[in-house]
């Protein structure tokens, strides 16, 4: 099976390559358009020069059987058109596009060619996030916090609060019949925002501070007296009367517990089985981010 990674930056080297390394039957092809890089990824990886790529038309060239996209999300639309174009079936960082439109555009086209088009979003696949689906979710609150970094508001709501955005939506256990959004904007860039989604019997909470103080990822959800809460992606707590608390074992991969190998594996199956995977759920989270980005457009200080 010849799979391509395009993009060699740290996501690649430090989470999806060790996985995709360590996979049985995959010969590997690495395209990157810095020489040094390219070079010193493939050493590491004891690759021969046939399966080094300085051009995409190159990596193209060699009959690919899927292909992973991790270069920066400016350079997604052309990527993936001309990958999906050329008959391959494509897993992308998220987000898919910066504008909703090129998002919609490349799901479209993946339909058109028939053609799985899967998009990163690796906490659906973290053991910690699955553990919660299985859990009462009349609330849900999901806190994600950097120290230091307020940004521009479509580039943090897309590179990053996306998290937030579509791990409500695959927690929700039914459908949202109202979206609310809050956010402090101050001199064009974002501070905060907080995301509430509710439905018959249940809210959802989503949370990122971008002055927080601390880096932390918390992620609860609760009903019928219990709480579930994990920390980190790493610790488990379970809450009904004392606290159970379940660690990550000391020699689990870090790619396995947030979920990176499982939704690198899930693809490969797929592709393996000739089964078709959709980005249209993807598209949704994509569609509420782009209503999220319009909404604190409007605060004072956006501008």
């Amino acid at each position: 099976m010849k799979v391509g990674c395009i993009g060699l930056g740290d996501i690649a080297r430090k989470a999806y390559l060790p996985v995709l390394g360590a996979q049985p039957g995959l010969e590997l092809h690495l395209q990157t358009r810095t020489p040094a890089t390219l070079a010193e990824v493939a050493d590491s990886l004891r690759l021969p020069a046939g399966r080094r790529h300085a051009t995409l038309d190159d990596l193209l060239a060699q009959d690919l059987d899927a292909a992973f996209v991790h270069a920066p999300t400016t350079a997604h639309p052309e990527i993936v058109t001309r990958l999906l174009e050329a008959g391959v079936p494509t897993y992308v960082d998220k987000p898919l596009a910066y504008r909703f439109a090129d998002s919609e555009r490349l799901v479209t086209l993946a339909e058109a060619r028939n053609l799985s088009l899967f998009v990163g979003f690796n906490r659906r696949h973290a053991p910690g996030y699955v553990q919660c689906a299985d859990h009462p979710r009349e609330l849900i609150l999901m806190q994600k916090n950097r120290v230091g970094l307020p940004e521009e508001p479509r580039a943090m709501i897309l590179d990053d609060f996306i998290h937030v955005v579509d791990t409500l939506r695959f927690l929700a256990p039914g459908p949202v019949d109202d979206i609310t959004v809050r956010a402090r904007v101050a001199g064009g860039l974002l501070h905060h925002v907080v995301l509430q989604l509710s439905g018959e019997g249940f809210t959802a909470l989503g949370v990122m501070n971008r002055l927080s103080g601390s880096a932390e990822e918390i992620l609860e959800v609760s009903g019928q007296d219990t709480k579930r809460q994990v920390l980190n992606l790493a610790e488990v707590i379970d809450h009904k009367g004392q606290p159970t608390v379940r660690r990550r074992g000391d020699w689990v991969p870090v790619a396995r517990q947030r979920g990176i190998e499982g939704a690198v594996l899930a693809f490969l199956d797929a592709v393996r089985a000739g089964k078709v995977l959709s980005a249209r759920d993807a598209l949704a989270t994509h569609e509420l981010c782009e209503q999220v980005v319009r909404e604190v457009q409007r605060y004072p200080g956006a501008a």
